[in-house]
């Protein structure tokens, strides 16, 4: 028999096992922290708030709906947590006007293009990092989790429509930011 599903470990959970949380621990802490890593730009908070989501998603467990997936709900928890977190510190702004689109140079050889893509992730991290909380939860969510919008909005508590709008201005947030580090 093959290894026991998320939502198989969720129920041994809630019957008291838990070695099979450690389990769920085991298979989505990597996600979790690249969210939280991702929200926050310090490994040192990023890891502390991992641990935070999964003391939380733990305590919580009563609320999930087990016909759902274990994946996208606990990042969600992760999400929330660190955005709560980010609402205590001073928020960041930029304008929100540009017009350039976002894009990556295709990968080439040699040791000189790495260099460059490298540097080029260095100022797309920096970049993200500077947006407002709200627009860099989407812009994680979307394009490092790879949530469809409607996942968005449901793991963020908002609407449809504020998910498209916060993706459109995020983007063109960093396009201009991007745009002006050339």
């Amino acid at each position: 028999m093959g290894a026991p599903s998320d939502r198989d470990l969720v129920l041994r959970t809630r019957q008291g096992d838990v070695n099979a949380f450690g389990e769920l621990v085991q298979r989505h802490q990597r996600a979790v922290f690249n969210v939280c890593y991702r929200l926050l730009g310090d490994r040192h908070e990023a890891e502390d708030l991992t641990q935070e989501a999964f003391i939380r998603a733990y305590q919580r467990l009563d609320t999930f709906d087990v016909e759902r997936p274990f994946g996208p709900w606990v990042r969600r928890v992760a999400a929330n947590l660190c955005l709560n977190h980010l609402e205590r510190r001073r928020p960041l702004s930029l304008p929100l006007d540009g017009e350039r689109s976002l894009a990556l140079q295709a990968p080439s050889a040699g040791p000189e293009a790495a260099l460059e893509r490298a540097e080029q992730w260095d100022r797309l991290r920096a970049a993200i990092r500077a947006l407002p909380p709200h627009y860099r939860a989407v812009i994680e969510l979307r394009h490092f989790q790879e949530l469809s919008y409607a996942e968005i909005a449901e793991a963020l508590g908002i609407s449809l429509g504020n998910v498209k709008t916060y993706l459109f201005r995020a983007r063109k947030q960093l396009a201009r930011r991007l745009q002006a580090d050339e």
